[in-house]
């Protein structure tokens, strides 16, 4: 019997069947499962090659290596992780560039206005590497995160500013950040087989310059409880990071990561699961894991970026699969293909993003049709979010 079997045949009949392995007692913790989404079927693909369901639309707002229309800026290679930042009038769309620093890696931003139309584009970081994924700040900052050995975090203006960069909150391969102002921390990813997850602790709210890095420590099982160690060299030279503390729980490809009410949710690719801490009760679970769904074929794999709707729903974007953005909806533990891009093998879903009314979702297919960092598409999809 494969994993997948077995493991479904535990959720299924768990009353009845005795496992002696101290890791499986985690299987019980209902992970979602495959139900119908809230807003019904897929329709046929539009002319941008989307199934979105009934009442929803969708628009190109850039491409790769082409002037984004109403500006004179030529939008970046390989659009990434993103995020939906206010500035009064509109908001801003920030993007990074997941490309060496050669060829122009960094990050950019778009501006709308309060009707939704472009009405700006520049770069606000460059001379990076891999900028993959990153979070924003309470107080409208943009952390890109370098995917490199040794990568860095920079905080960004998107409203304007230079950028920093914040070593302290560790050099190692990051992926995504997302901040919690409850605790006053930040939670970092780290995109490794054996990749570690963070937290930043600042020494001031609001002043990222210093602060204590710390490592979630758990044992081996998908759920349990946890706590927070010390790292004790954030440089992650000669020693990386994740090898510093004894008992750092490993996860196998740390990447996007979302905070809301109480809870972080990040995603692992190597296993395609989806991971809750909660926060007020200091325990973890799986919140998804593609071996865990019980009847049907899996929706979601290649699990990537995450973020979260006003109502609470998590929408997580595929690198590869179907090229599906997904709805986890974590109230009833269910799940749901909401999007899936036609046409568009090659590439994968990045920087998933709502606007702070809800009405539109952002994201971009990194190499779009032509499988090639050039060929990035940034779009915006808007309807009757719930």
């Amino acid at each position: 019997m494969d994993r997948r079997t077995l493991l479904r045949a535990t959720v299924a009949g768990a009353g009845g069947l005795a496992l002696p392995f101290t890791a499986w007692p985690a299987a019980y913790a209902a992970p979602a499962q495959n139900a119908t989404g809230p807003y019904g079927p897929l329709q046929a693909a539009d002319a941008n090659g989307i199934r979105l369901p009934a009442g929803f639309t969708s628009q190109v707002v850039a491409r790769s290596r082409q002037t984004v229309p109403g500006t004179s800026y030529v939008w970046h290679d390989a659009p990434d992780g993103g995020a939906v930042i206010p500035n009064g009038s509109g908001w801003v769309y920030v993007s990074n560039s997941e490309v060496s620093s050669s060829a122009g890696g960094g990050a950019s931003r778009l501006v709308f206005n309060a009707a939704g139309q472009v009405t700006g584009a520049s770069r606000i970081l460059g001379g990076t590497n891999q900028n993959c994924a990153g979070g924003k700040t309470p107080w409208n900052t943009w952390l890109s995160c370098e995917e490199v050995s040794l990568g860095r975090v920079w905080e960004t203006y998107p409203l304007g500013g230079a950028a920093v960069v914040r070593p302290a909150m560790g050099r190692f391969k990051h992926e995504a950040a997302a901040a919690d102002p409850v605790r006053q921390v930040v939670y970092l990813t780290e995109d490794e087989t054996d990749g570690k997850f963070y937290r930043y602790i600042p020494a001031s709210w609001g002043n990222l310059a210093t602060g204590t890095l710390q490592v979630f420590r758990a044992g081996t099982a998908t759920s349990g409880s946890f706590t927070w160690a010390d790292v004790p060299d954030p440089d992650g030279s000669p020693t990386a990071t994740r090898y510093q503390v004894s008992g750092a729980k490993s996860f196998n490809g740390g990447e996007g990561c979302h905070y809301a009410d109480n809870k972080v949710w990040f995603t692992t690719k190597g296993d395609n699961r989806v991971w809750q801490v909660n926060l007020a009760t200091g325990t973890y679970e799986l919140a998804y894991d593609d071996n865990l769904v019980t009847s049907g074929t899996a929706p979601l794999t290649g699990v990537d970026n995450v973020t979260g709707s006003p109502s609470g729903d998590l929408y997580v974007a595929e690198d590869g699969g179907t090229m599906d953005i997904c709805l986890i909806t974590p109230s009833s533990a269910t799940v749901s293909v909401f999007l899936r891009i036609s046409g568009q093998s090659a590439s994968e879903i990045t920087g998933p993003a709502f606007t702070p009314a809800g009405d539109r979702l952002y994201f971009s297919s990194q190499r779009g049709t032509s499988g090639a960092s050039s060929g990035g598409i940034t779009y915006c999809v808007t309807g009757p979010f719930r």
